[in-house]
C-alpha cells in the first residue's frame, strides 16, 4: 500500500449486468472510504475493458494472475462462480496479496483446505463471504446469548427458504452437485453459520439431504437439464452447551415463511425474522425478544454499535459485505487474522460433509474437536 491509505482492491469477476460483485461488493466498497476499486477481471479482455469504463475503475485484465500480480493491487476479491474460486484464490496468495472469497470457498473440502494451506503460508490476510455473522443483529443476537438474556438455551429452531431450487433454476451449473454450488453448500453453509456462531458448533446430528428432482427447467427457456444437487434440507441435532436444534432449509418455496430463528431458554426468548425475500445474510432482520416474567415478544432495536458501516450503505446485499471489508481492513492494516477467514470456511465446509454422511448412511454424527 506504498504511497497511499487505502487499500486497493482487485475484483475478479465483475459484469456489469449481473452478479453479486455488482449487486454487492461494489457499491460496499464504493461506500467505505479507507478502500478504493482499482482493478477489474473478467474472462475477455473486450468484457473487462467494458466493465472497467462502466465502473469507472482504471485497470483491466482478462487474466487473474496478471491482476493479482500488478503492483497497485493490495487485496484480491473473488467473486466468480464456486467452481472457478481456486485458481484466482491461488493467484493472489502466490502473489503475496490479500484475498476475499464468496462462500463457498471451494468446490469441496479438499479444495477449501488447500487454499487454506496456501493462504496460511503466504502469510497475508484471507477473508471468506459468510457475511450472514456480519449481520447487525446476528452479532447482537449471540450476545444477548453470551451475556444470558435467556439464560441457558434449551432449543433452537432456524428455518429458511430457498426460491432457485423449485420448478427452474436460473444457474444451470448450480444443478450439478460436483460444481460445490447448491442449496446445501450456498443457502444451508450461509444460514447454518449464522445458527453455529450464534449457539455453536454441533456436537452431533442427524440430517436429510434430499434431491427430489432429477431434471430442472432452466430459467427463461423450455430447457430441461439434469440435477443431481439437493433441492431440501433438514438437520436435527445438539450444539455445544446443550440445546437441541432443528434447521431447514426448503428449496422451491415462494411464500410462506422466508426465513426464521428462534432461541428458547430457561429465562427467555429471541425471534429473528426476515424484512424481506432476500437471502438470511442478504438483508435486515428484525429481532424480538422477552424474558421470563410472561411478557410477549417485543421488538428489541439493535444497538448502534454493531453497525459498522458509514450511514446511507443500502440495507440489503451491499450492507454485510461492506461489514466484512471493514473487519478485514482492521486485520490489513493491525496485521492480525479476520473473522471469518478460511479457517471458518474450512470448519463450515467440514460441517456440511457430516450432513452428507449423516444423510447417506443414515447414522448420526459425532463431530471431533467439539
Amino acid at each position: 500500500m506504498a504511497g497511499t491509505s487505502k487499500i486497493r482492491v482487485g475484483i475478479v469477476g465483475a459484469n456489469p449486468s449481473r452478479g453479486f460483485a455488482s449487486i454487492a461488493h461494489i457499491p460496499a466498497l464504493r461506500a467505505l472510504p479507507n478502500l478504493e476499486i482499482i482493478a477489474l477481471c473478467t474472462t475477455r479482455q473486450d468484457s473487462a475493458d467494458a466493465a472497467a469504463r462502466h465502473f469507472g475503475v482504471p485497470l483491466a485484465f482478462s487474466d487473474a494472475r496478471k491482476l493479482a500480480q500488478h503492483p497497485d493491487v493490495d487485496l484480491v476479491t473473488v467473486c466468480v462462480k464456486v467452481p472457478e474460486h481456486y485458481l484466482p484464490v491461488m493467484a493472489a496468495v502466490e502473489a503475496g496479496k490479500h484475498v476475499y472469497c464468496e462462500w463457498p470457498l471451494g468446490r469441496d473440502t479438499d479444495e477449501a483446505a488447500r487454499m487454506l494451506a496456501a493462504a496460511e503460508h503466504s502469510g497475508m490476510r484471507h477473508a471468506v463471504g459468510l457475511q450472514g455473522r456480519m449481520s447487525p443483529a446476528i452479532n447482537y443476537v449471540r450476545d444477548l446469548i453470551a451475556d444470558g438474556y435467556v439464560g441457558r438455551v434449551r432449543s433452537a429452531t432456524m428455518i429458511a427458504s430457498a426460491p432457485n431450487w423449485g420448478p427452474t433454476i436460473d444457474r444451470s451449473y448450480q444443478a450439478d452437485r460436483a460444481n460445490g454450488a447448491n442449496l446445501l453448500t450456498i443457502t444451508g453453509g450461509h444460514t447454518i453459520d449464522a445458527l453455529c456462531y450464534c449457539l455453536g458448533e454441533f456436537r452431533e446430528l442427524a440430517a436429510f439431504v434430499a434431491c427430489q428432482r432429477d431434471r430442472i427447467r432452466l430459467e427463461g427457456t423450455d430447457e430441461m437439464i439434469a440435477k443431481t444437487s439437493p433441492d431440501q434440507l433438514v438437520v436435527n441435532g445438539i450444539v455445544r452447551d446443550g440445546a437441541v436444534v432443528s434447521f431447514q432449509v426448503r428449496g422451491g418455496i415462494r411464500r410462506g415463511t422466508e426465513f426464521l430463528f428462534e432461541v428458547h431458554g430457561e429465562e427467555g426468548d429471541l425471534q429473528l425474522t426476515a424484512t424481506s425475500r432476500a437471502s438470511m445474510q442478504r438483508q435486515e432482520l428484525n429481532l424480538k425478544g422477552a424474558r421470563d416474567d410472561g411478557s410477549a415478544l417485543a421488538d428489541l432495536p439493535v444497538p448502534g454499535k454493531y453497525r459498522w458501516v458509514p450511514d446511507g450503505v443500502s440495507p440489503d446485499s451491499p450492507y454485510n459485505v461492506a461489514q466484512l471489508y471493514v473487519r478485514l481492513a482492521e486485520s490489513i492494516r493491525d496485521g492480525k487474522p479476520v473473522s471469518p477467514g478460511f479457517h471458518a470456511a474450512v470448519a463450515r465446509h467440514r460441517l456440511l460433509d457430516a450432513i452428507e454422511r449423516a444423510s447417506q448412511t443414515g447414522m448420526r454424527q459425532l463431530m471431533e474437536g467439539v
